[in-house]
């Protein structure tokens, strides 16, 4: 009781980035001891309220751990943002935990998750963070990225890449209070909860669980995208990195639909986009890559130019990929012909899908796209 009341005083009254040293310690004093590895998975970030719920009747408890009353089940309640921290149906706390009884399932934003639900204050509002089981999470994560009904040797390639990935990116984030992951393709993984869930993604799981892969004992970067359209880069030619196992090899991915692309910009429609360059006069692809990916763009306006550097290409324009030709058109529009879906680091999901066809097992779709690494189980402590 007593901490209940300093930890509620201090979130009212410290500011700015230090009110999360008292989340750090709440985490410490109430998260329970897991026998697996869980993920924090960040649902809703930095919102005024969010939709929450459960299948079953769930258990609210506030920061010390203590049980405040349950949530009915099948009924959505709404968690809001007040001062000093958070208000849900008639509580208010510094956070709340909804645990789902029984095997039931959480309800956060529009989707059902698996685990439970952690609502914590945050200097823009609230955050809303399913804490999952990592092979849990995987269920819903490979269906998300790939297609289900594709072979199992590619589905088992991408969840020992997406496990891999998501530890990375835990101990990476190990000084962050609140989650690990967010939940978007943007700079995640693809995140849906059980509705992406199915047969082929439990048994694509369950064949590979607990295994990762590792360079030089250590959990790599398991980057991954759609397709490369015929070679991926090496990740310097990217990104300001140089990892080891990200090398350049020949892809499987022609002939796929998807990896081939036409986009057509008006100058305007590159000015509205690219700041400070004015009416877009010419662009021009200055470097590239030795597999023909453009490294460097110059963007020629009657105001000025601008120079587009690596991955910056493709998300300042929202291309598909950077592998690309210009034209001009007839009308002075600028047209872009490429090859690929994604920024073209480590492993095609679309050369995996072939190669499994072709009879290759997914050690080796692993292996080809991540250059010298090993297989390793790992074990929760």
């Amino acid at each position: 009781m007593k901490f209940s009341v300093l930890f509620g005083s201090l979130l009212s009254q410290i500011k700015g980035r230090h009110w999360w040293f008292g989340i750090l310690l709440w985490i410490a004093l109430v998260a329970p001891a897991q026998a697996s590895v869980i993920l924090r998975i960040a649902i809703e970030r930095n919102v005024n309220q969010v939709k929450v719920g459960s299948s079953t009747a769930a258990t609210i408890k506030d920061g010390t751990g203590r049980t405040l009353g349950q949530l009915p089940a099948m009924s959505a309640f709404y968690a809001q943002a007040v001062p000093g921290g958070v208000a849900l149906d008639k509580w208010q706390s510094g956070l709340f935990w909804i645990e789902p009884t029984g095997k039931g399932f959480v309800y956060i934003g529009d989707r059902w998750y698996r685990g439970r639900t952690l609502v914590v204050p945050t200097d823009k509002g609230l955050t809303a963070v399913n804490w999952v089981d990592t092979e849990e999470y995987l269920y819903s994560v490979i269906g998300g990225e790939m297609d289900a009904r594709w072979p199992q040797e590619a589905l088992k390639a991408q969840a020992i890449a997406a496990r891999t990935y998501a530890l990375y990116e835990r101990e990476k984030q190990r000084s962050n209070p609140i989650f690990d992951l967010g939940d978007t393709p943007d700079r995640w993984q693809i995140y849906k909860g059980v509705s992406s869930e199915s047969p082929g993604t439990y048994a694509a799981v369950d064949a590979t669980a607990g295994q990762v892969l590792t360079y030089n004992n250590k959990i790599i970067l398991s980057v991954f995208h759609a397709c490369s359209g015929g070679h991926t880069e090496n990740v310097e030619d990217v990104w300001l990195s140089k990892e080891p196992y990200l090398r350049a090899v020949p892809d499987y991915d022609q002939n796929i639909k998807e990896c081939n692309w036409v986009k057509t910009f008006s100058p305007g429609e590159i000015s509205a986009r690219i700041s400070d360059v004015g009416n877009v006069k010419d662009m021009i692809p200055e470097a590239r890559s030795p597999f023909q990916s453009v490294k460097t763009l110059r963007i020629i306006g009657d105001r000025g130019t601008r120079v587009l550097k690596g991955e910056e290409v493709r998300t300042a324009l929202r291309l598909k990929s950077t592998r690309f030709n210009v034209s001009k058109g007839a009308d002075g529009s600028f047209i872009l012909q490429g090859l690929g879906f994604g920024h073209g680091i480590g492993m095609s999901q679309w050369g995996a899908y072939n190669l499994a066809r072709q009879g290759a097992n997914h050690l080796q779709i692993l292996g080809h796209y991540y250059q010298g690494v090993a297989l390793t189980p790992i074990k929760a402590k």
